[in-house]
């Protein structure tokens, strides 16, 4: 068993949780996950492609969907190298300072999508209720100024909570409850004051996602509003369905993180597998999802990924 560690030792190795009670079952376990990572790897690099190479698809919206690919694209690859590597076999462990950086990018990476799904709202919102404006007030300029924005917000707010955890002592067993690192896992070990990390935490998750939340059901009031207010049926439908694809965007990003959470703070009861398979969902399902759910109901994509891909008919 992995014996816990002295509190000096800063240089530490912390024991990563697979699916406990089904080590038996890994060789098949890698199959359907490597897929996944495959699927995400693959579908959000053509996202990439298509919006790059489509002088069509050079406008807000696909800009930002871009960010948005690109963002689930680093997700995957941050997690990628201890998911499968437990599943393979290859590690069971990760060191404090790759531990450390490897929660940096989780976290920064889902404000940055928090981020990225809010200024979506701002889109829908303008192209909905003041489209004759929205080639003025979207320029490209503002989608180069709202992209920086989106960065440093999601990456500058994290960076002293995640810098403090190098410098606690971990004396607690170093055994993490996923197969990837989190800053509230880190904590948990810590024998420090971890109080500010808390507070601070507390209040960057209510700034950014809580209020992000917000701000995009307000966005969707106002468009509701506005959709309604279109005498014809036709235009109604023709406006809302501009909307659809964000709304699952939304929707696949924000149920599995009110998932995680519910089951970390109510579930202490449960399995821990449990526990392991919501984190794998938080941290999978919205870059596995986001290409398919625009591929399919974006017209512009959609037709654009079938001539990349042609259907041979016999």
């Amino acid at each position: 068993m992995f014996a816990p560690l002295g509190p000096s030792t800063n240089t530490s190795f912390f024991l990563l949780t697979g699916f406990s009670g089904l080590e038996q079952q890994y060789p098949w376990l890698c199959i359907p996950f490597s897929s996944i990572y495959a699927m995400v790897l693959l579908g959000n690099c053509v996202m990439l492609h298509v919006i790059w190479t489509e002088p069509s698809l050079h406008q807000p919206m696909f800009y930002l969907l871009a960010i948005l690919a690109l963002t689930d694209l680093c997700m995957g690859l941050s997690t990628v190298h201890t998911v499968l590597g437990i599943l393979w076999g290859l590690i069971q462990e990760i060191s404090l300072d790759s531990c450390i950086a490897q929660s940096y990018f989780i976290h920064g990476l889902s404000f940055m999508e928090s981020s990225v799904l809010l200024a979506m709202a701002f889109d829908r919102y303008i192209a909905v209720c003041n489209p004759l404006r929205y080639s003025s007030i979207l320029t490209n300029s503002r989608i180069i100024k709202i992209g920086l924005i989106i960065i440093g917000r999601s990456f500058f707010f994290i960076t002293p909570p995640i810098m403090r955890l190098k410098l606690f002592h971990y004396c607690h067993p170093h055994v993490l409850s996923h197969s990837f690192c989190l800053h509230q896992d880190l904590l948990r070990l810590a024998c420090s004051d971890i109080q500010i990390n808390s507070y601070y935490a507390l209040m960057l998750v209510i700034c950014t996602l809580l209020l992000d939340a917000v701000l995009i059901l307000i966005s969707y009031i106002l468009i509701l509003k506005s959709v309604l207010a279109i005498a014809s049926q036709e235009e109604r439908h023709k406006s809302f369905q501009t909307c659809i694809s964000h709304i699952c965007a939304v929707l696949v990003f924000y149920i599995p993180i009110i998932s995680l959470t519910m089951v970390h703070r109510f579930g202490k009861h449960l399995s821990p597998i449990v526990r392991v398979l919501m984190g794998n969902i938080y941290i999978l399902f919205p870059p596995l999802m986001n290409p398919i759910i625009y591929s399919v109901k974006t017209q512009q994509i959609r037709s654009r990924i079938l001539r990349l891909f042609p259907l041979k008919r016999y």
